[in-house]
């Protein structure tokens, strides 16, 4: 039968979608095409596995890219197998299983490639009075301490701590107020 035919061809289109998410998606970069093809379909021609996998990793790309929900899955794979050299209906049938299982990882392992800098991850603060300072009329006032950790996903973080007087909180507060603003239009006109 023809690669990705029958229950045993079903689970070897599964491991191999999982191997090529798991390359393309999740950097594991171990998984290359003879490792797949050697455990997953070993009497397969090299020719006739590296189409397959093309095949099954445009097709995940797509899917993945467009991030479809499941009534766009099913119009798009329904396509594919209408197609002439598409897919069968068993491997549109283990693509939907796939990406239904693995929507949410690939989404967001998307987006933190996507990301170009560190992200704001976590964010404490507390509010101390000033007990020194130069200026003797600056002792006892409210300071707030505002420490971010930034940082990439699987990386370690950065640690940057802050102090704000009332009028530096004001100021900071009215510019996320303007951002928010901004992203609000933004949100609303599309």
């Amino acid at each position: 039968p023809a690669a990705g035919a029958g229950s045993e061809g079903c689970k070897a289109l599964g491991a191999l979608l999982s191997g090529i998410a798991q390359a393309a998606y999740h950097g594991n970069a171990a998984l290359t095409a003879e490792l797949l093809r050697g455990q997953l379909y070993p009497e397969a021609a090299p020719e006739e596995f590296a189409a397959l996998r093309a095949k099954m990793g445009g097709l995940l790309q797509s899917i993945a890219s467009a991030d479809m929900d499941l009534n766009q899955l099913e119009a798009f794979l329904t396509a594919q197998t209408k197609k002439q050299g598409g897919i069968t209906s068993d491997q549109a049938a283990v693509l939907a299983k796939f990406w239904k299982n693995h929507r949410v990882k690939i989404h967001e392992s998307l987006v933190n490639q996507s990301r170009w800098d560190n992200v704001l991850k976590n964010m404490n603060w507390r509010v101390d009075l000033k007990s020194q300072s130069r200026h003797i009329d600056q002792i006892n006032t409210p300071v707030a301490i505002v420490e971010m950790e930034l940082g990439k996903n699987g990386q370690e973080s950065e640690f940057l701590c802050l102090e704000f007087d009332e009028a530096k909180v004001s100021q900071m507060l009215k510019n996320l107020s303007e951002i928010e603003e901004s992203m609000t239009a933004l949100t609303q006109t599309t």
